[in-house]
C-alpha cells in the first residue's frame, strides 16, 4: 500500500510517450515533421541549441541581463520549434511534469494578483529560465552534449575566479556596505568579480565548484583531470574569499552531499570493513578541516560567529525586519501569494515593510516562493524537489552497477542543487540570471537522464 502511494507520489511508472503518438495534437503537427525532414539546419537542431547554451553560459557572468534575454529568448524559440516538428519518443520525465505543475500555479497567481502587470513580468521571465530548462533537457540527453555543456561551464568560472582572487590581492572597491562597519572583518576586502556582488559571485560558483570536482573523476585523461582540479581549488579559494556566509552554508552543505553520493557510488568495490567506516572518516575528516580553518583564520572565525549572534549584526538584523514583512504579505494572501517576480514583489511589500528597512525580496527562497506562489506554490516547488531527488537516486543506483562515468555529472547536478537551496535559506541570488539559468541547467541535467531508464528498470523498482 505505502509502496504504491509513494510510486504515485514519485511518478515512479510515469509515462507519456503512447499518449503523445496517439494525440491529436501530434497528428495535426505530422506536416511540420515531414518540412523537418527536407530541412538542412533542423536535423543538427539538438548542436545548435547546445551552442546557443554554450555561448549564454559563456557570457552570462559578463553582459548585461538584457543580453542574457535575448539569449533566452532564442534558446526558447529553439525549443519549441524543435518541439513542434519532433517525431513522439522519450524525453519527458516526472520532473518535468514536476515543473509544469509549477508553473502552472504560478501562471494562476499571476492571473490572481493583486498587481497583474508587474506579475506578468516575474511569470515572463520565469517562463524564459523553463524553457532553457526543456532545451537542456533535451540536449544533454546526449552524453557527449552534457560532457560539453559542463566543460563550457566550468571554463568560465575560471577566469572569473581568476580576477576574484586578483582584487583580494590588489584591492576591490566596494560597490555597497556588504560588512556590518562593527565588525571585526569590516576593512576585509570581499571579492565579487565581474558579478558586482560577493554573494552573487559565491552563488555563481557553487555549482562550478561541485562540477570541476567531479570532472576530476569524470574525465579520463590525465591533463582534463588537472585542469579540473585546478579549476575546483581557485573557484573554492575564490569563493571563500566572499565571505558570504551564505555561500559558505551552501558550498559546505553541497560538499558534504557530494561526499556522501561518491562515496555510495564507489562503495560496490569497497571491503565491508569500509562500507561501515569510510563515510564517517571522510565526513569527519572534512569537518575537521572546516572546524580547523575557522578557528585558525581570524576573518572566517569572526563570519561563521556573526552567524550567531542574531540582531546583533547589522546583516541579520536588516535580514529579520524583512522577514517579517515578508511573514505579514504571506498571511494576507496565504494561497496564491503576489504573483512572481521582483516586480512584483517590489509593488506589494512596502505596504508592509517595517520602517527604513527597503528589500528587493524576501531574502529566502523558501519564503520567496510563498510569497509569490503561495501556499500552493510552495507545495509545488517542495514536490519537484522531491521528484528531483528521487529521480537521481534511482537513476545513480542504475549507472552505479556499471561504474558508469556519466554518474558523476549526475553526482555534480544534485550538489549544485542542494548547494543553491542551501544558500537560498537566507538569500535569493538564486533568481538572478546568473543563476537562475544555472539552477534549471542542474534540474534539467537530472532530467536528461531520465530517458536511459528502460520498462525494465521500472519493474525491478516495483518488485
Amino acid at each position: 500500500m505505502l509502496t504504491s502511494v509513494w510510486q504515485q507520489i514519485t511518478l515512479s511508472t510515469f509515462t507519456l510517450e503512447q499518449w503523445r503518438e496517439a494525440s491529436l495534437l501530434h497528428q495535426v503537427l505530422a506536416p511540420l515533421r515531414r518540412w523537418r525532414q527536407g530541412s538542412w539546419l533542423l536535423p543538427w537542431g539538438d548542436w545548435i541549441g547546445l551552442a546557443i547554451v554554450v555561448v549564454l553560459f559563456a557570457l552570462a557572468p559578463y553582459v548585461s541581463t538584457t543580453l542574457i534575454g535575448v539569449l533566452l529568448l532564442a534558446a526558447a524559440a529553439l525549443w519549441a520549434l524543435l518541439t513542434l516538428t519532433d517525431e513522439a519518443g522519450p524525453g519527458l520525465s516526472p520532473v518535468h511534469v514536476a515543473v509544469a505543475v509549477y508553473w502552472g500555479i504560478m501562471v494562476l497567481a499571476t492571473a490572481l494578483s493583486p498587481v497583474r502587470g508587474a506579475a506578468l513580468t516575474g511569470l515572463i521571465k520565469l517562463s524564459l529560465n523553463i524553457l532553457l530548462f526543456l532545451l537542456i533537457a533535451r540536449v544533454a540527453r546526449q552524453p557527449r552534449a552534457r560532457g560539453l555543456l559542463i566543460l563550457a561551464y566550468i571554463l568560465t568560472t575560471l577566469p572569473v575566479a581568476v580576477y576574484g582572487l586578483r582584487q583580494y590581492f590588489f584591492g576591490a572597491t566596494a560597490l555597497a556596505t556588504w560588512v556590518d562597519a562593527n565588525s571585526a572583518v569590516a576593512d576585509v576586502t570581499r571579492v565579487y568579480s565581474f558579478l558586482g556582488n560577493p554573494n552573487l559571485l559565491a552563488g555563481y560558483l557553487i555549482p562550478g565548484i561541485m562540477m570541476s570536482t567531479v570532472a576530476v573523476f569524470a574525465w579520463p585523461r590525465w591533463v582534463p583531470k588537472g585542469l579540473a582540479l585546478l579549476a575546483a581549488l581557485i573557484n573554492t579559494l575564490c569563493l571563500i574569499l566572499t565571505l558570504s556566509r551564505g555561500g559558505w552554508i551552501g558550498f559546505l552543505i553541497a560538499g558534504f552531499v557530494l561526499m556522501i553520493l561518491v562515496v555510495q557510488y564507489w562503495s560496490i568495490w569497497f571491503s565491508p570493513f569500509w562500507k561501515r567506516w569510510a563515510l564517517p572518516v571522510l565526513l569527519g575528516g572534512a569537518a575537521a578541516v572546516v572546524v580547523l580553518g575557522v578557528i585558525s583564520v581570524d576573518a572566517l572565525r569572526a563570519r561563521v560567529l556573526s552567524i550567531f549572534v542574531g540582531r546583533a549584526d547589522s546583516s541579520n538584523n536588516f535580514r529579520m525586519n524583512v522577514w517579517a514583512g515578508v511573514i505579514d504579505m504571506i498571511r494576507a494572501r496565504p494561497v496564491l501569494g503576489i504573483g512572481p517576480g521582483n516586480d512584483a514583489f517590489n509593488s506589494v511589500y512596502p505596504l508592509f515593510q517595517r520602517p527604513r528597512y527597503t528589500a528587493l525580496s524576501a531574502y529566502s527562497v523558501f519564503l520567496e516562493v510563498l510569497v509569490e506562489g503561495g501556499l500552493f506554490g510552495i507545495l509545488a516547488f517542495l514536490w519537484l524537489l522531491l521528484l528531483l531527488f528521487h529521480q537521481s537516486w534511482v537513476q545513480l543506483q542504475r549507472l552505479r552497477e556499471t561504474q558508469d562515468a556519466q554518474g558523476y555529472w549526475l553526482m555534480g547536478a544534485i550538489a549544485s542543487i542542494v548547494g543553491i537551496l542551501g544558500q537560498g535559506i537566507a538569500d535569493t541570488v538564486m533568481y538572478r540570471p546568473q543563476i537562475s539559468t544555472l539552477w534549471w541547467m542542474a534540474i534539467a541535467i537530472v532530467a536528461s537522464y531520465y530517458p536511459a531508464l528502460s520498462k525494465r528498470s521500472f519493474k525491478l523498482q516495483q518488485e
